[in-house]
């Protein structure tokens, strides 16, 4: 980490981005799939390091329902860029098909290929039946982890007798997703982690770097900082650009789902009830906006206070030209 300008440039850290094929009004869950690999190739271009999918089911706004299905996708569209899950959620599946559909990707891209696991499960009731799964199935994340690792290196005891083929012998790198007991079953498994940004993540990272155990997937900690950032060329356009994102998160606390993206012009001129208004607030205080200039000095601060090796950022917006020119001008912060 060094200073320009006064600025602490957070120009050594790695920055990657996370994309959960949202959707936005007027528009169906196909083109959002669309949208994503198209917007990977841009990511390529602009010099991410890594682009990730993830996982939610019965999500009117959102489509990004089969995270494998779609990081072959968008590996096939790419040549350079690291590609994966962030995450696909492990207590949902069994452990060896998704050693299996890694075990194809990594065979199919290899060297490329990323295997974010997270520990949530459905979020209501009907979708964790229809998963066949309950809230109990996050407390054996450990012991599922365990198996799925076992798949790759060819020591699973769960099943003795079964090989996930093409699995056995591969190294995808694995990431556990730091919510709850995360860290610390990322650090027992000598995985690399990622954790939001928030009050306790200073905590969790120094707990997660003080337990590691090396292990054959990771020689040392390694800890991503997830992170919604906006860009633009002055503090209040980059503001703007949280706005939809921020209003279906608003829309899913009061509504029970969260909606396909709206304009923000829109948002920004309604009347807002006091809860609605407490809520869309609660929702923007994290999410960081600014200038070029101002992003670089809240990263810079967000690099130091985390020591992060690598930034995972997320940022959806209704209008795909706008996001995408606040990820040109984030590239142009984090390259110098």
């Amino acid at each position: 980490m060094i200073r320009r300008a006064g600025v602490l440039h957070p120009y050594m850290t790695a920055y990657s981005i996370l994309d959960r094929s949202l959707v936005r009004r007027g528009s169906a869950p196909a083109a959002a799939l669309r949208e994503t690999v198209e917007f990977a190739r841009r990511a390529e271009e602009l010099g991410y390091h890594r682009f990730w999918v993830s996982e939610h089911h019965s999500v009117p706004g959102v489509a990004g329902s089969a995270p494998t299905v779609l990081a072959a996708a968008v590996a096939a569209a790419t040549s350079r860029i690291r590609v994966g899950t962030g995450g696909v959620m492990l207590p949902n599946h069994r452990p060896l098909v998704v050693a299996e559909q890694f075990g194809v990707l990594e065979s199919l891209h290899p060297g490329r290929v990323d295997m974010g696991l997270g520990r949530s499960v459905g979020f209501t009731g009907g979708i964790r039946r229809a998963l066949g799964h309950g809230k109990d199935d996050a407390d054996r994340f450990g012991d599922r982890l365990a198996e799925l690792l076992g798949y790759f290196t060819g020591t699973q005891s769960a099943h003795p007798g079964v090989h996930a083929l093409p699995a056995e012998g591969l190294r995808p790198q694995v990431f556990v997703l730091a919510m709850g007991a995360g860290a610390d079953i990322a650090a027992e498994h000598g995985l690399p982690m990622v954790i939001g940004g928030g009050a306790r993540m200073p905590d969790a990272v120094a707990r997660y770097r003080a337990a590691f155990r090396p292990s054959a997937w990771a020689a040392r900690p390694y800890v991503i900082v997830a992170a919604d950032v906006a860009v633009g060329a002055s503090a209040q356009e980059a503001a703007l650009l949280h706005l939809p994102e921020a209003w279906a998160t608003v829309r899913s606390r009061t509504g029970g789902s969260f909606p396909p993206l709206v304009p923000a012009a829109e948002i920004a001129e309604m009347e807002l009830s006091g809860r609605e208004r407490a809520y869309l607030d609660e929702a923007l205080k994290s999410r960081i906006h600014g200038t070029e200039r101002e992003v670089a000095v809240a990263l810079g601060s967000l690099v130091e206070t985390s020591g992060a090796d690598e930034v995972l950022v997320t940022m959806n917006t209704y209008d795909l030209d706008r996001r995408l020119d606040s990820y040109r001008r984030l590239a142009a912060v984090f390259t110098g």
